[in-house]
């Protein structure tokens, strides 16, 4: 499969996942964090936007897991949407190893914040008061915001 090719978001597995580990409204970094470590198969944590059909406030900074063939989003409970009126747009992947770095490094380098969302190295990019990562992240968002104005003007013409 491409990894540019949107992969499917698996409603029940996503169900399943948020079940097992708790799932918390409003934590999708630390579900996500969560789900893979209790994940039982090979995949990825992912960051980036999420664009929910029909709603003023997108796109929504996300966090979610990518396996082979689909995306499981343990937070997607918490969003009351069909799997269709969701739409991802990923700005980085972090294996299992690559994430528990990440945490450890950010733990020691401040051990005030939250160590999740992780943006990668700097120089980081602004958009408005909103900080995000690097060249990644800013495409994400940038193709977030075009599709939120397609979903917009394909509402206006029904």
């Amino acid at each position: 499969m491409n990894p540019d090719t949107p992969k499917p978001l698996d409603e029940d597995r996503s169900r399943l996942l948020a079940a097992e580990i708790d799932s918390k409204p409003h934590q999708p970094f630390a579900n996500a964090h969560r789900g893979l470590l209790h994940l039982q198969e090979p995949g990825d944590y992912v960051q980036g936007f999420v664009v929910i059909a029909g709603s003023p406030f997108n796109p929504h900074e996300h966090a979610w897991l990518e396996t082979e063939g689909a995306i499981v989003d343990p937070s997607a409970v918490h969003l009351q949407q069909p799997a269709s009126a969701l739409h991802y747009f990923p700005a980085q992947r972090l294996s299992k190893v690559a994430l528990q770095q990440a945490i450890e490094t950010a733990r020691e380098d401040y051990p005030e914040d939250d160590p999740l969302p992780i943006y990668g190295d700097a120089p980081y990019a602004y958009y408005g008061d909103l900080m995000l990562g690097g060249k990644d992240y800013q495409q994400a968002h940038r193709q977030a915001e075009v599709f939120t104005q397609l979903l917009s003007q394909q509402g206006d013409q029904n």
